[in-house]
């Protein structure tokens, strides 16, 4: 291969969450390729003239949805219709190649917490991907006592890993045998009514305090972590709110409550 900085995998199976929209992909993993939960890769394609066979040229980031301990690679996406990328992965099928690049990269990762408390993952879209990794991870269990997974999206059906993530709710997975902390799966559609769930976006419920209602859990900067994944304008809306409420990226000696991921 003419660029050592990636490997070719294969596609080994699809599935569509919402047909033409979101899907999930599950790869080959190359043995060398280490990841810690919550990091992303860049995954690379042909450009559209060129072919499947031919060299990527096109490279996109995408958070890891499998446990770092797993033999293959899951990717969650939204299909763009106007995009280079998107389309084109959303026509892969099993036995087709993707590229994906041998470095893992990201910090939205739970290490950069103390242990201890509550941790709250809130994401919208497939800004999700990240926390399904992290909770095949058994630290995460280990560390926290209460963890949050808060998910915002349009509409009901495109509340992937649902019914995963309601299973977990009653039982962590196998990961988890040793951990302590329990999980509260929190779905949020905006635009389509959800049995007890208010209809509004995550940033006006964490500033009117139905967030903190409907997890019946306070958020406090001395016990809470906080994390946020998706959409560019949530992460800087809710980053000013919780800003506002004593919640700060860490720096050099000081580990912080909050961590963002800004790959978009």
């Amino acid at each position: 291969m003419s660029d050592s900085k990636y490997t070719r995998q294969t596609v080994l199976s699809i599935k569509e969450w919402v047909p033409g929209r979101l899907l999930s992909l599950t790869t080959t993993r190359d043995p060398a390729f280490q990841f810690t939960a919550g990091q992303f890769a860049r995954l690379g394609l042909p450009g559209a003239s060129s072919g499947h066979a031919a060299e990527p040229d096109i490279w996109r980031a995408y958070s890891m949805v499998n446990g770092p301990q797993d033999d293959t690679l899951e990717f969650y996406s939204i299909v763009v219709p106007e995009g280079e990328f998107s389309p084109r992965l959303a026509c892969l099928r099993p036995g087709d190649s993707l590229y994906i690049d041998k470095t893992a990269f990201g910090f939205l990762t739970p290490d950069r917490f103390l242990p201890g408390g509550e941790l709250w993952l809130l994401a919208t879209g497939t800004g999700l991907s990240a926390y399904m990794s992290m909770l095949q991870d058994p630290k995460i269990w280990s560390d926290y006592d209460r963890i949050f997974l808060v998910h915002g999206v349009r509409r009901v059906e495109e509340l992937a890993y649902a019914e995963q993530l309601r299973q977990w709710e009653k039982q962590p997975p196998a990961c988890a045998a040793h951990g302590k902390a329990t999980l509260t799966y929190l779905p949020i559609p905006t635009q389509e009514a959800l049995p007890g769930t208010p209809q509004a976006r995550l940033t006006t419920l964490l500033a009117d305090g139905r967030l903190e209602a409907l997890a019946q859990c306070r958020l406090d900067p001395e016990s809470s972590r906080m994390m946020l994944c998706g959409n560019p304008q949530m992460v800087t809306d809710a980053r000013k709110l919780l800003s506002e409420r004593n919640f700060a990226v860490g720096r050099r000696g000081n580990p912080g409550n909050l961590a963002v991921e800004n790959y978009w």
